[in-house]
């Protein structure tokens, strides 16, 4: 008890001690003013370090972080509150917000681990094809929900895969291989399944919507998709091969012991509940307005949807239409009900309105433009400056949040295109997806920190295998923007 209570007091002198330094940084920079800006300009500068410096250390929690502005810029008379407040509005927040209301309806309902358990089952249950059966359904899932919620989702079923696994001891195998490797392919397929679709991961949201608030171009759902689901299904071949066939393959075989597990797990769940046929329906109705939007827009003109209606509507039919769960008795409930929200990463959507509201800010003050230009002035070759910002954003991920990370920099690269004439997308997209792949460290993302918390990782493997995930997504993500962002965008 001593130890646990000393442990607490030592975290808490450190955050005092990180959020001490942070203020001190802040009132250096706008005191001395290394940069020669205006009072305005210099006063952004220093609330913008104090907030980044913050978000890296998490001395305090990163969505009380994000509403520093609603302080600090009307107490400084940078912006007046209205402003200021605006946006917390923004659509791209209610677009994730809808998407987080979706996930937790599928969650609720168990329609995730039918989804997950009946992949697993299909690919068969030699090691390499357990392995691979999670890394499918990891990323197909991770598509629509957030890497976190997938994460926590697939977990203990891989625990209880690895349990029943390890009873059997076939000769010549490696358990330790297939333990490393599963808990692997879950937090990396969270990640890599992500950026497959806007709402897959919060990078991506968080960039669409600075990009949509600053050009008011819209980024279509289905192009997104176009570029960013073959990128995906490339790096999860390419990490199952890297694993499975290279670095730590396990040598199980198939056999009844495994085949048994999942088909207990499958008759657990039972037939499909008319619950989980109406989650899934509204769930294959809103992909599918998602990804055919554009085409709906163009053959009518009585509506125009875009992602963030749909995403809402999405919510509001989910809290409408009855569960049809006959354990409810007479007083049958809708799919979901207030209470289940208490389950949503709320502090995510915060954060998403302080970042933006901070991005605007900078690029009102100038500073993004000063910074933007003074690089794009050192680099002319466009194919070398992608690869660049690749390179720089999905290391520096591997340390600090992947969303304060797009946050901070979609601005700045935002900038550098327009001083350089050209798209911003080709070099905002691949800022954002190397963001969502860090993968040598436990804290560059949540899933991997999750998966690490098993005691089946070891920092060598974790280390090792992230790098060249690194490296790969780097290659692929560079090449495809390149080649194919002129062309779908």
């Amino acid at each position: 008890m001593f130890e646990i209570r000393s442990l607490k007091i030592s975290l808490a002198v450190k955050n005092v001690f990180l959020l001490i330094s942070a203020l001190v940084i802040a009132l250096v920079f706008c005191y001395i003013n290394p940069f020669s800006l205006d009072e305005k300009a210099s006063l952004v500068l220093s609330i913008a370090t104090l907030m980044i410096f913050l978000w890296v250390t998490e001395a305090i929690p990163m969505p009380i972080v994000a509403i520093l502005p609603l302080i600090l810029f009307p107490l400084l008379k940078i912006s007046t509150l209205e402003e200021t407040s605006r946006s917390y509005a923004n659509p791209v927040i209610f677009l994730f917000f809808g998407g987080f209301i979706l996930g937790l309806a599928i969650e609720k309902w168990n329609l995730h681990k039918r989804i997950a358990l009946n992949i697993i089952k299909k690919t068969g249950t030699g090691g390499d094809k357990i392995v691979l059966g999670f890394i499918l359904a990891t990323g197909l899932l991770s598509m629509w929900l957030s890497n976190t919620a997938t994460t926590m989702m697939m977990y203990p079923i891989a625990l209880s895969v690895i349990a029943v696994i390890s009873q059997n001891q076939q000769q010549n195998a490696n358990y330790a291989y297939f333990n490393l490797t599963i808990m692997l392919s879950i937090a990396y397929a969270s990640n890599i399944g992500g950026i497959a679709t806007i709402i897959g991961t919060p990078p991506n949201v968080a960039f669409i919507g600075y990009f949509q608030n600053k050009y008011g171009m819209d980024v279509d759902f289905m192009r997104w998709m176009m570029l960013c689901t073959p990128i995906s299904i490339l790096l999860l071949i390419a990490l199952y091969l890297v694993m499975v066939k290279w670095l730590y393959p396990s040598h199980i075989k198939s056999d009844q012991v495994s085949e048994n597990l999942m088909n207990l797990k499958v008759k657990e769940l039972g037939p499909m509940t008319l619950p989980e046929k109406r989650v899934l329906l509204v769930f294959l109705c809103t992909a599918g307005l998602w990804v055919f939007r554009s085409l709906i827009n163009s053959v009518q003109s009585a509506v125009k949807l875009d992602d963030t209606i749909i995403a809402v509507i999405a919510a509001v039919v989910l809290f409408i239409i009855p569960s049809g769960d006959k354990n409810t008795g007479e007083n049958e409930t809708a799919i979901l009900e207030w209470s289940d929200t208490g389950r949503m990463a709320w502090g995510i959507l915060l954060l998403f309105g302080g970042g933006i509201c901070l991005a605007e800010t900078l690029e009102n003050a100038g500073l993004i433009q000063i910074l933007g230009v003074w690089l794009s002035g050192n680099t002319t070759n466009i194919f070398i400056l992608i690869a660049m910002i690749t390179i720089l954003s999905i290391f520096i991920s591997e340390v600090m949040s992947n969303v304060a990370q797009v946050i901070v920099f979609a601005p700045v690269v935002s900038s550098m295109a327009d001083s350089m004439n050209i798209n911003p997308l080709l070099l905002g997209i691949p800022m954002t997806l190397a963001a969502s792949c860090a993968g040598m460290l436990p804290m560059g993302t949540p899933p991997n920190a999750i998966v690490f918390a098993s005691n089946h990782i070891k920092m060598k493997d974790m280390i090792k295998v992230g790098f060249i995930m690194n490296l790969i997504a780097i290659g692929l993500i560079t090449l495809f923007t390149w080649y194919l962002v002129p062309i779908i965008f």
